[in-house]
């Protein structure tokens, strides 16, 4: 018996783990409010008090350190800029790096100390030094907020320390941390657990410890003060699917960390970005060079769907029954519509992948007397 009691304790400990019901059920939130976003589509999995207008903490710094990011890509500043520290940065409290007033930082250790330590006298001379002043600076914050429709928003610095009216929403967050990892080279920053400035003197270790303990964590941004209790911005990719899970005023740190990995879970658990393919059939082409042209889509179609519902995603395509040259790349030719159980999910053109030249005079008359000498030599005697 003791044998047989054994023997099937070693199979049960061999059986493959099963998924928990937070993961497979509704997410576990221990905060006042929260999203679940998906970066490519922007849809929202899961939300709780979405618009409801709390304080962000540090969290504010996903837009600051957006903007320093849109200015790098279109060559505005550059990560080898050296900055010289002002007063007012110096001055800032919080989390910070000791920056005094008149040393000299680049650009990209100022933007490192940002994201990973979320040092608010960082955050200050990067907005010095891009708009002029923190106050300019915080102008271009709110332009930026209104321009991704972020309704909830208004800034009133670029660090999160408590401010009247400095204001926004879990929706809110979600989207701005959507633009933001929609630059990759930001998750060069947002992915170190551990590092250093000041040529190795001075050690910075990542305040998001998701970073270290969840798999797939690219980032985001943590935050926290008296009255805005701790929240996160937490982002990961598996499988070829990114997502965003804000959590607002969550109780202590560990209820922040908890609960976005619960939102993380249950979006990973139940949902798929599916690659959506099928048949194309070539379209036939008069006076051209090429008899016929293949459609391609103009991009590849990709759809969120829940995973129990993948099998019954379907495609079908409507094309121009005939072209005439000439035809030029990238001209519409169609359509596909991707369906779930016969409900549209999306439409995307399908287009010409490469132009088809009309034939010239000569070439018409080459074929036309290829033809009749084919024509001739085939003929009965």
């Amino acid at each position: 018996m003791k044998r047989i009691f054994a023997l099937l304790l070693i199979f049960l400990l061999l059986l493959p783990a099963l998924p928990t019901a937070a993961a497979e059920g509704e997410p576990e939130v221990a905060a006042e409010a929260a999203v679940l976003m998906e970066k490519e589509t922007g849809t929202v999995l899961f939300e709780q008090n979405a618009h409801a207008r709390l304080e962000p903490a540090s969290v504010t710094k996903v837009m600051t350190i957006l903007l320093i990011t849109e200015a790098i890509e279109s060559g505005v500043l550059s990560r080898s800029d050296t900055v010289t520290v002002s007063a007012h940065a110096a001055e800032m409290g919080g989390s910070q790096v000791y920056l005094e007033e008149g040393e000299q930082m680049t650009v990209d250790d100022l933007l490192k100390a940002t994201v990973v330590s979320s040092a608010n006298d960082a955050a200050v001379a990067l907005a010095e030094q891009l708009a002029g002043s923190e106050s300019a600076f915080v102008a271009r914050m709110n332009q930026r907020a209104a321009e991704l429709g972020m309704n909830d928003t208004t800034f009133v610095n670029c660090t999160g320390l408590p401010a009247e009216e400095h204001l926004t929403s879990a929706w809110d967050i979600a989207l701005m941390s959507r633009a933001l990892i929609a630059h990759d080279f930001i998750k060069q920053y947002t992915t170190i657990w551990m590092d250093s400035i000041r040529d190795g003197a001075f050690g910075l270790a990542n305040t998001n410890k998701l970073i270290r303990f969840y798999d797939g964590a690219t980032g985001l941004k943590t935050g926290s003060t008296d009255t805005a209790l701790y929240c996160l911005s937490a982002t990961a990719e598996r499988e070829g699917m990114e997502l965003i899970a804000v959590v607002l005023k969550a109780p202590t740190s560990s209820d922040r960390f908890e609960t976005a990995k619960s939102l993380l879970d249950f979006g990973f658990a139940n949902y798929t970005l599916l690659n959506v393919e099928g048949e194309l059939s070539p379209i036939p082409v008069t006076l051209g060079t090429a008899d016929t042209v293949t459609p391609v889509p103009a991009e590849p179609p990709r759809v969120l769907v829940e995973k129990l519902q993948a099998d019954g995603v379907t495609w079908e395509t409507e094309t121009a029954e005939a072209l005439e040259a000439p035809v030029e790349a990238g001209a519409r030719v169609g359509r596909v519509r991707i369906l779930l159980d016969g409900a549209v999910l999306q439409t995307v053109p399908l287009v010409v992948p490469e132009g088809v030249p009309r034939l010239t005079f000569g070439q018409i008359f080459g074929r036309v007397a290829g033809l009749t000498l084919t024509g001739t030599a085939q003929a009965p005697s």
